[in-house]
């Protein structure tokens, strides 16, 4: 083999290597990007059951301290 064909060959073997890298690099961000969605869903759920329960506590303590809110 010549040196031409050595270095072309050197060369579309790394080209190779570096395409599958590319493709597993892809495939995990597509993988993070999906699981910092569903995070994301469960940060927006989890917001609003702190702020229901927030106010839910709000109205317990008012009820305690003001005796015109109790039946």
């Amino acid at each position: 083999m010549t040196k031409l064909n050595e270095a072309v060959a050197s060369s579309e073997a790394r080209l190779i290597e570096l395409e599958i890298k590319l493709a597993y690099q892809e495939d995990l961000l597509q993988t993070l990007n999906s699981i910092v969605a569903k995070q994301q869903q469960d940060i927006a759920r989890l917001n609003k059951t702190c702020q229901l329960l927030h106010e839910r506590l709000e109205q317990v303590q008012l009820s305690k301290t003001d005796p015109a809110a109790e039946p």
